[in-house]
């Protein structure tokens, strides 16, 4: 996008990229289950994730016009920006015209499974901008700001707007896969896989981490106090779940 396309009016692409992640965590007992969900919801609250959401406005050149969020009780926490393109200046009817295609959220899940307990965090990041502002330059921010074990995204244009000759154009940068706006750092720690629909400019990319290291996924429990043969248990369940997150698909 080095080089910005000449049209014949406003650009009324609107381009929505959903970036969900998971953290999956052993919390055996009821006590640090509860303590994991208290830990989680204080270190993603509504405070925290509209400092990453407004840097991540910044990044795209988007201003911001209004900020909603809020913390839930038990737990979770939603933010919600509205944004519109840095040239834009918000008046009357056109800020309301405007309001509709341009947005960033975030609602946090936490919750746990009763039989392997392993808890599970799940984010999940929504932005849809009108015009020339693509959110894709975010990516390698947004996985950086989260304990990202399984990631999903998709990335959708819709609408069209027109060159100076009035030919209608779908799509105004190019993309063959999300993976191309990720680091080659990044995605070496992720297995990766592509399901995009090319003639719908429709892409879907979903990673899960390649290695596990079992120190990472306990809370408030040193490895080596546990015997080899609840290492391999955890560990194991560890693996299907994500596995099962990865897949979209009750498997094991």
């Amino acid at each position: 996008m080095a080089e910005k396309l000449k049209l014949y009016g406003f650009n009324n692409l609107t381009k929505s990229l959903s970036f969900n992640i998971y953290d999956v965590c052993y919390a055996k007992s009821a006590r640090e289950q509860h303590d994991y969900i208290a830990y989680i919801d204080k270190q993603y609250n509504s405070e925290r994730l509209t400092k990453i959401l407004t840097t991540l406005t910044d990044m795209i050149g988007a201003k911001i016009l209004h900020i909603s969020k809020q913390d839930y009780e038990p737990q979770g926490a939603s933010v919600t920006i509205l944004i519109a393109e840095e040239s834009m200046i918000p008046a009357g009817e056109t800020q309301l015209a405007h309001l509709d295609k341009s947005h960033v959220t975030v609602h946090t899940y936490p919750e746990y499974h009763p039989e392997t307990y392993l808890a599970t965090f799940r984010v999940d990041i929504d932005v849809a901008t009108c015009g020339a502002i693509t959110p894709l330059s975010t990516l390698d921010y947004l996985i950086s700001s989260f304990d990202s074990d399984i990631i999903t995204m998709d990335y959708r244009i819709r609408g069209f707007t027109r060159d100076v000759n009035g030919q209608k154009l779908f799509i105004d940068h190019p993309i063959t896969s999300i993976q191309d706006y990720i680091s080659k750092e990044t995605l070496l720690r992720y297995d990766a896989v592509d399901i995009n629909v090319y003639g719908a400019n429709l892409f879907h990319t979903k990673m899960m981490l390649k290695d596990i290291d079992l120190q990472n996924y306990l809370f408030k429990t040193d490895v080596y106090e546990l015997p080899p043969h609840t290492r391999l248990e955890i560990m194991k369940n560890l693996r299907q779940e994500m596995i099962e997150i990865f897949s979209g698909r009750n498997i094991y």
